[in-house]
């Protein structure tokens, strides 16, 4: 079984470790092209190509699916599975039709919920309790191939996208395993997805991290833990933007008569703000350009005080 896998970052890295501890590591990988990031907006390589040159994989970085020579270079590896995770572009027919047994994709939610470019994302800021990984056919378009496997996972009211995007990408690699060795012995049962069931998780901008205090304190919640670390959660305070990185609800609050976004208590290690519904304790702060802090540390400057209200 000579497989091809197509992804990019640091997501695919323990499913490219599966596959290598199983005997599975495919024959060489696809990835985006290197970026500029960072202050000084150098070349950075994508993590799954710097994890294939550890191992001596051959290295292909089409800016574009069409490119002749990427195609060719495809066709003449003669693979016989694809393997897809978080690569980030929808590959094309001609490269789908490549390997004899096509495509398959590890996709972080229990499709047909939440297609799209942030799956785990969205299962946060909706407050799922549940989220999972589905092992899906790959088609020309977006996310509707397909399932053939799928495993559910329960989510802690608290857990941060950190912690859910770890877990799906271990609970990945187990599954793909598990599909490529099935697909080695022959065809796998699949399962068509219910269009009716469809849920889009559209790719995120940075406004999209702004906190609406009107809204409930549970709500404010897992926005601020479903966008980590980008585009993250903020609001402002005066003139300045302010980062809101970890909070919880807290519990047993009445404010219904407190406007929405006002500190309530700026006090040791307590900051309460008044949410639409009920109050949130913000845990952890940072006041743009300047380090993450907790509370207590956060307030020992006194950026705000009782009765300030965010998000002017």
């Amino acid at each position: 079984m000579k497989t091809v896998f197509f992804g990019t970052p640091e997501f695919a890295l323990p499913i490219l470790n599966a596959l290598e501890a199983a005997g599975r590591t495919p024959v060489a990988v696809v990835c985006q092209p290197d970026r500029r990031s960072g202050r000084g907006r150098k070349l950075s390589p994508p993590a799954v190509k710097s994890w294939a040159i550890e191992r001596g994989l051959e290295v292909l970085q089409p800016e574009k699916q069409k490119d002749p020579e990427f195609l060719a270079r495809l066709e003449a590896l003669q693979p016989d599975l694809g393997l897809v995770a978080a690569f980030g572009q929808l590959i094309t027919r001609r490269a789908l039709e490549t390997p004899r047994l096509g495509f398959i994709n590890v996709h972080p939610s229990l499709i047909p919920k939440y297609r799209g470019a942030a799956p785990m994302q969205w299962t946060l800021l909706r407050g799922d309790r549940q989220g999972g990984v589905s092992i899906i056919k790959v088609t020309p378009r977006l996310d509707d191939g397909d399932v053939l496997l799928q495993q559910a996972v329960d989510i802690p009211e608290d857990q941060s996208l950190e912690e859910l995007h770890d877990t799906l990408a271990a609970l990945g690699g187990d599954l793909l395993v598990q599909a490529v060795e099935a697909l080695a012995q022959g065809p796998m049962e699949a399962r068509p997805q219910d269009a009716k069931e469809v849920i889009w998780a559209p790719a995120l901008t940075k406004d999209d991290g702004r906190l609406d205090w009107s809204k409930s304190a549970l709500e404010l919640h897992n926005r601020i833990r479903g966008l980590q670390p980008w585009p993250g959660a903020w609001t402002s305070t005066k003139d300045r933007l302010l980062k809101i990185q970890r909070a919880r609800v807290e519990s047993g609050a009445e404010t219904q008569a407190e406007e929405p976004g006002r500190v309530l208590m700026a006090e040791g290690e307590h900051i309460v703000i008044a949410c639409g519904e009920g109050c949130l304790r913000l845990l952890e702060l940072q006041i743009e350009g300047k380090k993450r802090l907790d509370a207590r540390s956060f307030l020992q400057g006194r950026p705000f005080q009782v009765g300030d209200l965010l998000g002017l």
